[in-house]
C-alpha cells in the first residue's frame, strides 16, 4: 500500500476505536446463547459496567498497538504487532456489540483513553523493540489478570458477555507470549507498578463513565 493509503486505513481504526463501529473478523463468542433472558436490570448494569472496562481496554490496545507498530525497527515485529492488533479489534467489536445488547454505552472519555495511550506505546517503541516488546508482554498479562477477575464477577447467568471474556483472556495470552518470544525485555519494577496504578484508574473510572 501506499503512504496514504496506509495513513486512511490507520486513521479508520483510530476512528472506530473511538467513536464506534469496530469490524470483528471473528464471530462473536456466545452468539449461540440468549442475550440477557436470564438477567435482571441491576444484572445487566452490572455486567455492562464491566464489558465498558473490557472496551476501554481495548480503545487502550489499539492506540498502544498502532503506535508501537509505527516505530518499530524490524518489519518482523511490525507484522506481530500488526497480527495481535486485528485481534484487538475483534475484542473492540465484541465488546461494542455486547454493551449495545445489555441497552448501554461505550466510555464517554475514550478520546482521552486513545490519545493517552498513543503516547504510552509511542514512547515505548522509541526506547527499541525489546523494550516495546516488554510493554506489550506486560501489559498483556495485567489484562489477562484483570480479565479472570471479570470471569468472577460477572453475573453467572450472563453466558454471552462470559464467553466474550473468556476468548479475549485466551488471545491477550497468545499476544504476550508472541512479545517475549520476539525479544522483549521484563520491564523494571517500578514501571510495572506505575502501569498497575494507571489501570486501577482507567477501571474505576471507566465502570461507570
Amino acid at each position: 500500500m501506499s503512504v496514504i493509503d496506509q495513513f486512511i486505513l490507520e486513521f479508520d481504526t483510530a476512528l472506530r476505536s473511538v467513536v464506534g463501529g469496530a469490524n470483528a473478523g471473528r464471530p462473536t463468542p456466545g452468539s449461540e446463547v440468549g442475550a440477557n433472558n436470564a438477567l435482571d436490570a441491576a444484572q445487566r448494569q452490572h455486567a455492562a459496567g464491566l464489558m465498558r472496562i473490557n472496551h476501554v481496554g481495548e480503545v487502550c490496545a489499539q492506540a498502544l498497538y498502532q503506535s508501537q507498530k509505527l516505530v518499530a525497527r524490524d518489519p518482523k515485529i511490525q507484522a506481530m504487532l500488526e497480527h495481535s492488533g486485528q485481534e484487538e479489534m475483534d475484542h473492540l467489536a465484541w465488546c461494542e456489540h455486547r454493551l449495545k445488547e445489555l441497552g448501554s454505552h461505550t466510555s464517554y472519555l475514550n478520546p482521552f483513553w486513545y490519545a493517552g495511550s498513543f503516547a504510552i506505546g509511542l514512547a515505548a517503541g522509541l526506547a527499541g523493540d525489546k523494550w516495546s516488546l516488554g510493554f506489550v508482554a506486560e501489559t498483556e498479562k495485567q489484562v489477562e489478570h484483570h480479565l479472570e477477575s471479570h470471569l468472577k464477577k460477572l453475573p453467572e447467568e450472563d453466558h454471552r458477555s462470559r464467553a466474550i471474556v473468556d476468548q479475549m483472556r485466551i488471545d491477550e495470552n497468545e499476544h504476550g507470549q508472541a512479545a517475549v518470544q520476539a525479544g522483549g525485555a521484563e520491564l523494571p519494577e517500578p514501571v510495572q507498578k506505575i502501569m498497575q496504578l494507571m489501570s486501577k484508574v482507567m477501571t474505576t473510572t471507566a465502570y461507570k463513565i
